[in-house]
Formats: structure tokens, C-alpha cells, sequence
């Protein structure tokens, strides 16, 4: 039998065990496998608040199984509830503090396994990175997502009425309306951005139980979920061979990113799957996602960019039944946290009835909203696609020589080819309040600069990026570009994680108004070709900004302490990922 690290470790540290016992252990406890619960559990927003009763249920588990289950808590923040402030300057390096947290705690005292929850932007992404580098028997618990509101609302839809109200086209108590009928219970936002989209990767890299991610949080059926993952850990921590480097490889990922194009993800899952896959020392960068984009069918018909709340997405067949629709594209070879390859967990669902008791939701679903939704109107058949070039496309030239991503199902396609005149920006709130006054014109490329990691953290752009997609007119006929990022229930003609970015000396850093800017989403073009209203050859472009960039300096660093200057000191590039890095280069 496998020799627990844990019974190892107890004879190493001989205060260990009283410690341990003044927690509230038993000595019986001492000697069973453990298992460390980590959560992003708090009152920091509904994705995290419900947490303690999906950690509760897996505790449960856990000790059915004849383990014993320790509670930690590392406590993500929220975006939308810092958009439009400092505040969301923090929230790409909370990934990395929230990695740091899991590794100090798993690591610090010895566990056999762990069962990871969470359920939104940044929590989830910095867990499955703590989990990969920690590396012991892991199974992650996705917390779901929250209901729909009255009318369908969801709260995606709150920067749309901002800006109409901002505009005059509603009064105050519409927007009021709006904003408290858009959260109605707990769990991760109702639509896939980047909480939802990081559930799905979750679940499609074999990290998660089969047909766990994105359930509605309220369901009864989460629970078990969260039970059954319990008894997983104990099972798993006396298995060899089973770590999570042990599971999820290259092929995994390509898994994931295919998923990804199916279900239109968050552009934020740009920076997380290549940081994830870094802790297992793989690189994935942009051009991965792009690759394997090409060609790929776009299937699922949920907001953002399609039309029903998130919730939907569980009563259609979740993961697997997106993944059954593209499984000649998938390795299904793949080994996954239940012991059984992917193709097996595929096959083993359609068997037990999964997808009856996810139909049985999708009508209590109409009977709740008087509509008759079907399972094809929510995952759509491959051979009836919404989309077969995927859902994003990273775009390149002189630009952004490294990259910069656009996801194409959100965009207008008018702006698909277009030149635009450049109108650059410095800051978000100068940028936001040009758009809201109409200093901002059909033809316009407006960038907002100097957003990226290095930069000021690389907060979301996603109050100007509504202002823009809700505006008639200018939805259709600008774009925004930033070497910031943006929200992943961003819509519209938005271009972001230019790369360099402008604190790097990038050449977004040198664009001046009036430029012209060209950009061609399907030939995957963003160029410079023209000076203050004039088209030039490739050739004295090239010379306009090497001009340029000798009269450039860099900014001062806005952060002289603390976690933003520990980020913005060794934070990689954004097509990169984003990660820290302390190499000497």
C-alpha cells in the first residue's frame, strides 16, 4: 500500500500531532489519510459567499471515506465589484498571492490530498495553479453559477444600462431595477465570462468530476458533486501515480482550448491556461489558442455572446455534452481525476443517466420562465454551428509584434477588416469619459495604453468597452485597443493584451493621433500603416517609429511597494501569461 506523507511526516514532527489535536483532532484522525480543503470561501461576492456548504459536504466525504478533512481558506476578490476603481488593479496578481497561499499551506504541514473549490475569475485560475505546484492527488470543486433575474436579467447586462442611463436613454429607477434584480443568489455570474469559462477549463483539462462544472449553485446536485469529491481524495491519495502532473499533459490542454472555442471563453483564459500550464513547465502561448481556434466549431448559445444565462448550460449536458459534440476532435485518451480516460467518462455518463436528469432541470427552467427551450438551442449539433472559426483570433504586426487577442464571436462584423484613425488614451477614465461626451467619432481606433501588467497591473477595460458595444453607432464603426485586458463578458470591436505592452516601450506606446491603424481579424493583422492621416509603405513606418521610440521614456513605476510592485517588477508578457517570473534575463 502506498506510504502516506502524512504518517511520514508525523514521525519527522514530533509537536505535530498535539498541534493538531488541540485543532480539534482526534488521535484516531491522526492516522487516516488527510486531506487539505482549500476554498476561496468569504463574503467577497456571491461566487465565494456559499462556499463553507460545498466545503461542509466534501468534509463529509471525505470522512465517509475514512480520511479526515482540513479546512483552509485563501479569499479571492471580486472585478465587478472593483470595475471603474483602483481596486481592479489588483485583481490579475491576486491570482499569483492566491497560488502562493496554496502552496505555503499545503506544503507547510503534510496532506495526502486535496480538494480545491472555487469559482471565479481569479480564485479558480490560482487554485489550479497552486494545485499543479503543490502536486499532490487533487480533485477541484467549481461553485457553480447564480440564476438568472427577472426578464433573464444578468448582470453583464448592468454596464449596457450604466451607459444608457449615463447617456439619458433611461431614468434612475430603471437602472436601479437593473441592479438589484441581476444577482439574485450566490454563485459565479450568469453568463460566460471568465468565472464560467475557468469552471469549463477546469472540468476539460480532467481536474474536476465529470458534468461538476458550472452547475447552477443552488442545485441540489452540486452537493453531491462536492460529497463525491471528498470520497475521490481519500481514494485517490492512496493510488500511485496519480498527482495532477501525473494527469493533465499537452494533449489536456489542446482538450481544454478546444472547449474553449466551443463555448466562446473569456480572452482572460489567454492568461490563465498558459500560466497554468507553466507550473507543469509547458508552454502555451496565443498562438496555441489561435491554432487550434482555426477551424474549430463555436457551439454554445450563452451569453454573452449568445442568448441564454449560464445556467443553461449544466440543463444542456454541461462539458460532456459539449465534448460530445466535438469528440473527433479531442484526445480522448486522456487520463482524468476519476482513475477512467476521458472517452470512458464520456461514455460511462450517456449511460447513467446524466442526461435525463440534466433535461429535467432545463423544463422546470421553461415552467419557471413560460419559454420552451430546447437542449439544441443552448449546445448546438456540430453540423449546426453557430461559428466554425472558433472564437477568438490573435492578431499581429508591427502593432503588436508579440500579439494581441480578439474574441471575433463578440465583434461586430463590420470591423472584421477595417482603418481606422487612432485616438490614443493614457488612462481608462480619460478614454471613458471621451466615449460617454462623443469626443469619440465613427472611424476611430481608441487606445487605452499603459494598462498591461507592467503597466498598472493589467486591470479589465469593461466599463469603456460597453460604453462602446451599447452605443449604436459607435459599436459598429470604432475599436478599442489596450494592452489591458478586458472582461469576459465584454463585447464588441475591443482588441486586447497588446503585446509589448506600452511600459515596455511597446509600439502601442508610440501610435500618436491620427495614425492610421489597420486591422483584418480572418488574415490576423493589427498594423500601423499610415503617420497622422497618410498611408505610408511598411518601410517608413518602420522608420517613423524607430524615431519615436529614441525621443520615448519609460514611465515611472506607479507602485513603490507591495503586491503591485512585485507584479509589475516580474510579471512575463501578457501572451505569455502573465506569471512571475524571477529569472535573470
Amino acid at each position: 500500500m502506498k506510504q502516506l506523507k502524512s504518517q511520514e511526516m508525523r514521525k519527522l514532527a514530533p509537536e505535530l500531532d498535539p498541534l493538531r489535536i488541540g485543532t480539534g483532532w482526534t488521535p484516531q484522525d491522526l492516522e487516516k489519510p488527510q486531506v487539505i480543503i482549500e476554498s476561496t470561501y468569504g463574503d467577497s461576492h456571491p461566487g465565494s459567499g456559499h462556499l463553507n456548504i460545498l466545503v461542509e459536504e466534501v468534509k463529509k466525504g471525505i470522512d465517509e471515506a475514512g480520511g479526515f478533512g482540513a479546512r483552509y481558506f485563501c479569499t479571492d476578490m471580486c472585478d465587478g465589484e472593483s470595475q471603474g476603481t483602483d481596486g481592479i488593479n489588483f485583481s490579475l496578481v491576486s491570482r499569483e498571492m492566491i497560488a502562493n497561499m496554496i502552496e505555503i499551506h499545503a506544503n507547510a504541514t503534510p496532506f495526502d490530498a486535496g480538494v480545491y473549490l472555487s469559482s471565479c475569475d481569479k480564485g479558480l485560475p490560482g487554485n489550479l495553479m497552486g494545485l499543479l505546484r503543490v502536486n499532490i492527488p487533487a480533485v477541484v470543486v467549481a461553485g457553480g453559477t447564480m440564476n438568472a433575474g427577472p426578464d433573464m436579467l444578468t448582470l453583464e447586462q448592468l454596464g449596457m444600462y450604466s451607459a444608457k442611463y449615463q447617456r439619458g436613454e433611461i431614468d434612475e429607477e430603471k437602472l436601479n431595477w437593473a441592479k438589484h434584480h441581476a444577482c439574485p443568489s450566490c454563485g459565479a455570474c450568469s453568463f460566460i465570462g471568465t468565472a464560467s469559462t475557468m469552471q469549463i477549463m477546469a472540468e476539460a483539462l480532467g481536474l474536476a468530476l465529470p458534468g461538476s462544472a458550472l452547475m447552477p449553485a443552488t442545485s441540489p446536485d452540486l452537493l453531491k458533486f462536492a460529497k463525491e469529491a471528498g470520497k475521490l481524495a481519500v481514494k485517490l491519495a492512496q493510488m500511485e501515480h496519480m498527482c495532477p502532473s501525473d494527469i493533465v499533459t499537452m494533449e489536456s490542454f489542446e482538450n481544454a482550448i478546444l472547449v474553449h472555442a466551443a463555448v466562446s471563453g473569456s480572452t482572460n483564459c489567454l492568461l490563465h491556461i498558459p500560466a497554468i500550464a507553466h507550473e507543469l513547465g509547458l508552454e502555451i502561448t496565443g498562438d496555441t489558442f489561435d491554432r487550434l481556434h482555426r477551424n474549430a466549431r463555436y457551439i454554445l448559445d450563452v451569453r454573452p455572446a449568445g442568448r441564454w444565462p449560464a445556467e443553461c448550460f449544466y440543463y444542456a449536458g454541461g462539458v460532456p455534452a459539449v465534448m460530445e459534440e466535438i469528440r473527433r476532435h479531442l484526445h480522448l485518451n486522456v487520463m482524468t481525476v476519476t482513475g477512467k480516460t476521458l472517452g470512458e467518462n464520456l461514455d460511462e455518463l450517456k449511460q447513467n443517466g446524466f442526461y435525463e436528469r440534466c433535461d429535467k432541470w432545463l423544463q422546470e427552467f421553461n415552467a419557471r420562465y413560460g419559454c420552451s427551450v430546447t437542449k439544441e438551442d443552448i449546445i448546438r449539433p456540430y453540423d449546426k454551428a453557430i461559428g466554425t472559426d472558433g472564437s477568438i483570433a490573435i492578431l499581429r504586426g508591427n502593432l503588436a509584434p508579440e500579439g494581441a487577442v480578439i474574441k471575433h464571436t463578440a465583434c461586430p462584423k463590420e470591423m472584421f477588416q477595417a482603418v481606422l484613425r487612432a485616438r490614443p488614451f493614457d488612462s481608462e477614465e480619460e478614454c471613458l469619459d471621451a466615449v460617454l461626451k462623443h469626443k469619440v467619432e465613427k472611424g476611430d481606433a481608441v487606445f487605452i495604453r499603459y494598462e498591461g501588467p507592467k503597466g498598472s497591473g493589467m486591470p479589465e477595460m469593461f466599463y469603456t468597452s460597453e460604453a462602446i458595444s451599447s452605443d449604436k453607432e459607435l459599436g459598429r464603426s470604432i475599436a478599442l485597443i489596450t494592452d489591458g485586458r478586458f472582461s469576459g463578458a465584454s463585447t464588441g470591436p475591443v482588441i486586447g493584451h497588446c503585446s509589448p505592452e506600452a511600459a515596455d516601450g511597446g509600439p502601442i506606446a508610440l501610435v500618436e493621433e491620427g495614425d492610421l491603424i489597420e486591422i483584418d481579424v480572418m488574415q490576423r493583422k493589427l498594423n500601423i500603416i499610415g503617420i497622422h492621416g497618410e498611408r505610408k509603405t511598411p518601410e517608413e513606418i518602420e522608420a517613423v517609429l524607430a524615431e519615436r521610440r529614441k525621443a520615448w521614456k519609460p514611465r515611472e513605476s506607479r507602485y513603490k511597494k507591495g503586491a503591485l510592485r512585485l507584479f509589475s517588477e516580474h510579471a512575463v508578457s501578457p501572451m505569455k501569461g502573465a506569471y512571475l517570473t524571477f529569472d535573470q534575463e
